[in-house]
């Protein structure tokens, strides 16, 4: 596997119980997908942490949470998305707070 696999178990069980939810390999890490919108994911086992789509509209206020980065995959930003580092991960209140932010965002999508 390209990921850590209990970095996806803390998203795994976070997200348990939601409608609607996928998982599928992308990026070299695993990506969380609810009725096909990608909500967030665990990076590759290289990178470590996580990054989730909170939406251009609260990118502002999920980089003013510390230890919270603009995600860039191959030199480009992702406009969007933010990401955090393992520890960052492993922080229940932070990643909570993202995860709220990225599960608001996705709601607003249509089912793909």
């Amino acid at each position: 596997m390209a990921f850590d696999e209990g970095e996806a178990e803390i998203l795994r069980a976070d997200l348990s119980g939601l409608k609607g939810l996928s998982e599928q390999a992308m990026f070299g890490g695993l990506c969380f997908f609810q009725h096909g919108n990608m909500i967030g994911g665990v990076r590759r086992a290289a990178e470590g942490g996580a990054l989730f789509r909170v939406g251009k509209e609260n990118a502002r206020a999920a980089l003013a949470l510390e230890g919270v980065t603009p995600m860039v995959m191959g030199g480009r930003t992702m406009s969007g998305f933010v990401g955090i580092t393992s520890e960052g991960l492993a922080d229940d209140l932070l990643r909570t707070k993202l995860l709220d932010m990225a599960l608001s965002f996705t709601a607003t999508l249509p089912p793909k």
